[in-house]
């Protein structure tokens, strides 16, 4: 990897949030799911060879297995009937009568139109990513247009600000637009990548540019911003509108998590009820009563259908809090610098 793309790695894990936000974001669910059903799984075999009270003990004075297994039953029924139904309301927004299909079929078309005369592509993508990718493209073609305007321009302070505003620009769009390639639409790599294009720190940045050098600035140089920024509020509504499609992707990719498992789930804590009781299981695995590994496992798949709620929905609540506010809005530190006006 050159230093040029060392750097905009860089760049964009810091924008990002690195590691914390890797994990939440662009780590596979199902891989979310096993890490912290596992890191339970430790927590309730390590505490066995703690001195407390031996979890057999506990099975033959209270019915712990059954106690505890028959709770999970009525949990996982509740909880992913409750689940479902939530996702279907949110996915019936998206029923309606064939006017307003009509409608929302001819806005659309409007968008695509606007982006294409301003791109200057002759029929824009239906591909979501490829759809982006023009855009961010088309900012990139017209923040080199605003350099070359400003080759012959005397306000040595002026230039700096634009040569500055161009490099980050630029720099900005070929890491997403490298990015974006090969990305493929129901995967997170759309959505990541639209994330990483700060549009609103652009188009402040170029709004900025143009309120404190406007009697300096040349008729082109003005029209060349005008470009700029009106291409940048052109990646807002898109990045919505594509956010909106991924996360009714993700609530049906929720629900059918949910119901691929809560039948094994619930077949598993049955078993447990049925079979496991202060008599089963005698012995000892690696120094640890067999009962203590059985009834852990038991435990984590139980605890199965609720971690997969939690890893699909910290996924589309980070995406949200971090999309809340569309337009020149920056709400993240990350995006702020040592001056903002």
């Amino acid at each position: 990897m050159s230093d040029v793309e060392s750097a905009d790695e860089s760049d964009r894990q810091a924008r990002l949030g690195g590691a914390r936000l890797w994990l939440l974001l662009r780590l596979n669910r199902w891989a979310f799911t096993g890490i912290i059903l596992g890191i339970v799984y430790v927590v309730l075999v390590a505490f066995s060879v703690i001195d407390l009270t031996p979890l057999r003990v506990i099975v033959d004075n209270q019915d712990g297995i059954e106690f505890l297994f028959s709770a999970f039953i009525g949990a996982i029924i509740t909880g992913t009937s409750i689940v479902v139904t939530l996702n279907q309301l949110v996915l019936s927004q998206e029923l309606g009568a064939v006017g307003d299909q009509r409608n929302r079929m001819q806005e659309a078309m409007a968008f695509r139109q606007d982006v294409e005369e301003t791109v200057k592509e002759d029929v824009s993508s239906p591909e979501p990513a490829a759809f982006l990718y023009e855009l961010v493209n088309g900012v990139h073609e017209r923040a080199t247009e605003l350099e070359d305007v400003m080759q012959d321009e005397r306000d040595e302070e002026l230039r700096k600000k634009i040569s500055d505003y161009v490099e980050d620009a630029t720099g900005n769009a070929e890491t997403v637009k490298k990015n974006l390639e090969n990305a493929q639409f129901g995967t997170f790599e759309v959505i990541w990548n639209a994330l990483n294009f700060n549009y609103s720190r652009k188009i402040y940045d170029a709004r900025k540019i143009r309120s404190d050098h406007e009697d300096s600035l040349s008729d082109e140089a003005n029209e060349k911003l005008d470009h700029m920024i009106e291409t940048l509020k052109l990646f807002g509504p898109a990045r919505e509108h594509f956010k909106t499609l991924y996360f009714q992707w993700e609530l049906i990719n929720l629900s059918r998590a949910l119901l691929y498992i809560s039948i094994p789930a619930l077949t598993v804590m049955g078993l447990m009820i049925m079979y496991i009781d202060g008599n089963a299981l005698l012995g000892t695995t690696f120094g640890i009563d067999n009962l203590v590994w059985v009834a852990s496992a038991g435990f984590v798949v139980g605890l199965s259908p609720f971690v997969i709620f939690i890893a699909y929905i910290l996924r589309i609540a980070t995406i949200a809090k971090r999309t809340l506010a569309m337009g020149p809005f920056i709400l993240r530190e990350s995006e702020r610098d040592e001056d903002l006006g």
